[in-house]
């Protein structure tokens, strides 16, 4: 038998969300191939205000061996089935990007192709009635969803949590898989002369913290890759010209938690809403070149419906991304990285997913392989890239003309990569098929269609069937999704219930 490699000396650079999703991951999933330490100072804030995700995350608490319930009353979660867009495509609009599917495919056809052809007769209801994430979320109900191949199967759902209580959350579960955590601030970042491999990062107290690979999660800073070794940033701000949010919390004024988050345009950009067990999370997210941040943060006072909490908070930004996240022994994880708006809730996938491409590449028993490392990048890239044209895509498609910056985001060119993704939809109401990534065809149909990007012909096959049987199935679909609906208990009622159990196995 071959002895064990000697274990790996991984140190990450800040805390945070990022750092001890890395730490806990690395240490959980490599076990003694690897000592993790991270470094981190109480001195330096986190940005703290991405309080909602996407359903990725739930695989990844799973993984870290974390209990749901535990991990959703310490961070005062609720449960998230999409998003609700509202004034994007016109104003008086709205559509809900759902965490499940439109119907299901018949004969090998999408179903949304016979949703049009319905549509084209007039026997088809909005699409989102054919969701069951979409209608329990309007109807603010959830339970988990099944995995027996039924209607219950058909729909996932994320969280929406407190984001300065799950950094700190996660760093006492990574205490417990044997993380070292050091505090303290780096003056100086060590490198060999010769390879330019980051050796040690020099602490404030004097204390040195060597190792053989190196994970920076210091944030916009991006303190390793960014400062010491000097990777480039590719700006997308062209693209997405918010750069500022004004955050602020307030308090509920209902009693009733919507298992959603909520984008609702405006005038230079748009504000969130996400509803926690304790308090509601608002936010404005604008670009400064249209408005300044006294009149984003008198906008978001002005809109909030409960008390506020504090005052408002303003936070600068802009969309990019390193050109390369992985360089010599450094690796670049969340802001550090790259930071694309959070219009659709990616900071954390983002974050995750480069953990799992670390950890599928990742070099054990030996030197990092430059093959390794530049699949690395190249699966990064394509997450950032693919997850750009997306959000892009919610600007740049809606007739609104009301304000410059919908004026702007309407007439812009767009990357070539959207532009064919678009043509491809309105000429043939096709989805660009991919394995990888994020965003598959539901996402793509809910933002088209709630948007008004309406395709100029559909598959021909669904005009062989007889519509009205069409329709007499779209019909049983839609009582069935109303149904289960209906037996569905409230999203506050079943968080309680939640509270309950846990409260009984302590």
């Amino acid at each position: 038998m071959s002895e064990r490699p000697s274990p790996l000396r991984v140190v990450v650079l800040g805390g945070g969300t990022a750092g001890w999703m890395s730490a806990c991951a690395l240490a959980k999933l490599l076990g003694p191939l690897v000592t993790v330490t991270l470094v981190e100072s109480e001195d330096i804030g986190i940005v703290g205000v991405g309080e909602a995700t996407l359903p990725h995350i739930r695989g990844f608490v799973e993984r870290l061996g974390i209990d749901e319930a535990a991990f959703m009353q310490a961070t005062h979660a609720t449960y998230k089935l999409g998003i609700d867009f509202q004034d994007f495509g016109r104003i008086g609009e709205s559509y809900v990007h759902p965490f499940g599917t439109f119907g299901e495919e018949v004969a090998g056809v999408p179903f949304h192709h016979y949703w049009l052809e319905l549509q084209r007769l007039g026997l088809a209801e909005p699409i989102g009635h054919y969701s069951l994430a979409v209608t329990a979320a309007l109807a603010g109900k959830f339970r988990p969803p099944t995995t027996d191949g039924t209607l219950n199967s058909t729909y996932g759902y994320a969280y929406q949590f407190d984001a300065t209580l799950f950094g700190p959350f996660l760093r006492e579960h990574g205490k417990t898989l044997g993380v070292d955590r050091i505090e303290g601030k780096v003056v100086e970042v060590r490198q060999d002369p010769e390879s330019g491999d980051v050796t040690a990062l020099e602490l404030e107290s004097g204390q040195e913290i060597a190792g053989d690979l190196f994970v920076d999660c210091s944030g916009f800073r991006s303190l390793l890759l960014g400062t010491t070794l000097g990777e480039e940033w590719e700006d997308w701000s062209g693209w997405l010209p918010c750069d500022r949010a004004a955050a602020l919390p307030c308090s509920h004024v209902s009693e009733e938690i919507t298992p959603f988050t909520a984008a609702i345009a405006m005038p230079a950009g748009w504000r969130w809403r996400i509803p926690l067990q304790h308090r509601m999370g608002n936010g404005y997210v604008f670009a400064s070149q249209f408005l300044s941040e006294d009149e984003a943060c008198a906008a978001i006072v002005g809109a909030v419906d409960g008390k506020p909490l504090a005052d408002p908070r303003v936070l600068r930004f802009r969309a990019g991304r390193r050109k390369a996240s992985w360089q010599k022994n450094v690796i670049a994880v969340g802001l550090s990285s790259g930071f694309l708006e959070p219009l659709e809730s990616t900071s954390i996938y983002l974050s995750q997913m480069a953990i799992t491409y670390l950890i599928e590449l990742f070099p054990i028993g030996g030197p990092i392989d430059p093959r390794d490392r530049d699949e690395f990048n190249r699966l990064v890239d394509m997450e950032y890239d693919r997850v750009r044209d997306f959000l892009i895509l919610h600007f740049h498609a809606t007739t609104r003309d009301d304000s410059e910056f919908w004026n702007h985001v309407r007439t812009m060119a767009v990357p070539d990569t959207l532009a064919e993704k678009m043509a491809l939809w309105r000429e043939a109401g096709r989805v660009e098929k991919y394995s990888d990534g994020l965003f598959y065809d539901a996402s793509w149909i809910a933002v088209y269609l709630g948007q008004g990007v309406w395709p100029e012909r559909h598959d021909a096959r669904v005009r062989l069937p007889d519509p009205e049987q069409v329709a007499r199935a779209m019909a049983a679909l839609r009582n069935a999704i109303v149904a289960e609906v209906g037996a569905m208990p409230g999203h506050r009622e079943f968080l309680t219930a939640n509270e309950r159990r846990l409260a009984m196995q302590s």
